[in-house]
């Protein structure tokens, strides 16, 4: 069975990933087609990646403390 990859971009993307895995062209693109499948059975939707960073935030306790807006400015070069 035979692949043609006609746009140059995603021969060059193949090409670059096989050779920085030291792999064949065919291994490098099975395993890639194999990866994302598998992200997008097992993925989690991103809003319940979200909701639990959210949630994990939330268990720290508030400390009352405000950020000193001055001394952030002036790291970051907004004076």
């Amino acid at each position: 069975m035979a692949l043609s990859i006609r746009d140059k971009a995603t021969d060059a993307a193949v090409r670059r990933l096989a050779e920085l895995r030291g792999k064949g062209l065919t291994e490098t693109i099975r395993e890639a087609i194999e990866n994302e499948l598998r992200r997008s059975e097992e993925g989690i939707p991103l809003i319940e990646k979200i909701k639990a960073l959210q949630d994990e935030f939330a268990k720290y306790p508030k400390t009352g403390n405000e950020a000193d807006k001055a001394f952030f400015d002036e790291l970051s070069g907004d004076l």
